[in-house]
C-alpha cells in the first residue's frame, strides 16, 4: 500500500477508490511517453512548444523551441525521454528557458508524471537559482483573478524567491497578482534532494488535491485554492528572477528529462494504479493515447504562462 494516511477515515476513502479503479480502468486517458523522433514532431501529439516572452523566470530571457528536445534513453534500450534544456550566462539576453504546453482540458483527475530531476548543471558552475516544474495551469485573466487555478511540483536545488534552501514544493493555487507579487496558496516545502528520477503524483477530487512523491502522500490542500476551471499540463524549466551568479564567458547548462506523463480524468487512482495504467499501456505497444475530449466550449490552448 503506498498511501500515508493521515485519518482512518481518509485511509478508507483512498482503499475504496483503490478497489473501485481497479474494477473499473479508467475509461477517459490521456498518456504520452515521448516517443517521437523529433522535437517538430510534438505537435502531432497536442503539444505547443513556448516561444512567447513573459512571467516566470528572468525578465528579457528566452523562450527558445531549440531549448526542448528528444533524444534514447541511455538505460533503457528503445525508449525515448524528453528534455528541456535552460542556459544561462547570468545575463537576461544570454538566459534560455524551456517550456512544453499540451490542451487546456484537464481539471479532475489523476495527473502523474516520470521525471528526472537534476542538483547539478550538466555542464557549467553549478549555483544558479534554476526551477525545474510539472504543473497543470489555467491563464491569468488579471490580477487575483478567481477562476484562477493551478497544482504544482516545482523543485529548486540552488534555492530562489529568498532562501538558499534545497527543497521541492507541492502547491495548489487560488489566485495571484505578478507585479508586483502577491500569491494565494497552500504549499508543501520537502527540504530534501530529490536529485534523480521520481513518480509525481496529482490528485483532484471532492474539493481537494493530493501530492505523492514516489507514492508517498506529501500534501493535501482544499478550500478556496481547488481549481475551478480547466488547466493546460506543462513541463517548464527557467531561473528565479534576481538570483543568477555573475555573468560568465562560460554558459551554465541546466537540464529536466521526462519519461512519460498521464491523466485519468475525473478518477482518483492511486500511484501504484497509475504505474499499472502505464506498464499495462506500455506493454500493449501504446505509445500515445488521448482519449479525454476537449473542453466545452473549446478553450484555446496559450503556452506563456
Amino acid at each position: 500500500m503506498l498511501h500515508r494516511c493521515k485519518t482512518a477515515l481518509l485511509c478508507a476513502t483512498l482503499a475504496l477508490a483503490d478497489a473501485a479503479a481497479a474494477a473499473s480502468p479508467p475509461a477517459q486517458l490521456w498518456f504520452d511517453d515521448f516517443s517521437y523522433l523529433a522535437a517538430q514532431e510534438l505537435a502531432q501529439g497536442g503539444w505547443t512548444v513556448r516561444t512567447a516572452a513573459g512571467h516566470p523566470g528572468v525578465p528579457g530571457a528566452n523562450w527558445s523551441a531549440e531549448a526542448v528536445s528528444l533524444l534514447d534513453d541511455p538505460d533503457q534500450r528503445g525508449n525515448r525521454l524528453l528534455r528541456l534544456a535552460a542556459r544561462t550566462d547570468g545575463t537576461p539576453a544570454g538566459t534560455t528557458q524551456a517550456q512544453l504546453c499540451h490542451a487546456r482540458k484537464y481539471l479532475e483527475g489523476t495527473y502523474a508524471a516520470r521525471v528526472r530531476f537534476r542538483d547539478q548543471p550538466s555542464s557549467g558552475a553549478d549555483g544558479d537559482p534554476v526551477v525545474q516544474t510539472f504543473y497543470a495551469v489555467s491563464p491569468l485573466r488579471f490580477d487575483f483573478d478567481p477562476e484562477f487555478s493551478e497544482i504544482d511540483w516545482e523543485y529548486l536545488p540552488n534555492g530562489g524567491w529568498g532562501s538558499e534552501r534545497t527543497r521541492l514544493y507541492g502547491i495548489t493555487w487560488q489566485t495571484v497578482r505578478v507585479e508586483p507579487w502577491q500569491a494565494h496558496n497552500q504549499s508543501h516545502e520537502e527540504f530534501a534532494s530529490v536529485d534523480g528520477w521520481h513518480l509525481l503524483v496529482m490528485q483532484v477530487a471532492g474539493g481537494r488535491t493530493r501530492h505523492y512523491l514516489d507514492g508517498r502522500l506529501l500534501a493535501e490542500h482544499g478550500g478556496r485554492n481547488y481549481p475551478v476551471v480547466p488547466m493546460t499540463v506543462s513541463f517548464n524549466l527557467w531561473f528565479s528572477p534576481g538570483g543568477l551568479m555573475a555573468p560568465s564567458a562560460e554558459p551554465r547548462l541546466y537540464e529536466q528529462d521526462v519519461d512519460w506523463v498521464f491523466h485519468a480524468r475525473g478518477q482518483v487512482l492511486s500511484p501504484q494504479q497509475v504505474m499499472r495504467q502505464v506498464q499495462a499501456l506500455r506493454k500493449r505497444g501504446v505509445s500515445r493515447l488521448d482519449d479525454v475530449p476537449a473542453a466545452e466550449p473549446p478553450l484555446p490552448s496559450r503556452c506563456d504562462f
